[in-house]
């Protein structure tokens, strides 16, 4: 099966998951996994979320931002991957000046 998400249509999301300013973002799911392509604007955000039998990895296409999980805030950047397991939290900031731009894969565990 192919996914062409430049064929569907993006929908702007305000305040994402509690974040600030919003993403744009092309989804596709088959009911139990979803597959997401974003664009977070300079100083965007998805907000803090915690995962509950769900696990996701974030693939960052173009761009730069940072990672917050346990506390920490880690930097992030075009072709880096972070992954958050079933269970735990996390939130993706753009602290750039320039669009982030990811992929990102939500699994049913």
């Amino acid at each position: 099966m192919i996914i062409d998400f430049d064929t569907i249509t993006p929908e702007k999301q305000e305040s994402f998951k509690g974040g600030e300013k919003y993403a744009t973002l092309r989804a596709y799911t088959d009911g139990t996994n979803k597959m997401i392509r974003f664009t977070l604007i300079p100083g965007a955000s998805i907000g803090f979320h915690t995962h509950e039998g769900t696990c996701e990895t974030i693939y960052i296409l173009e761009g730069s931002g940072q990672v917050l999980e346990n506390g920490l805030y880690t930097p992030i950047t075009a072709g880096q991957c972070a992954y958050c397991p079933d269970g735990a939290g996390h939130s993706l900031i753009n602290n750039s000046d320039e669009n982030l731009e990811f992929f990102a894969m939500i699994a049913k565990q």
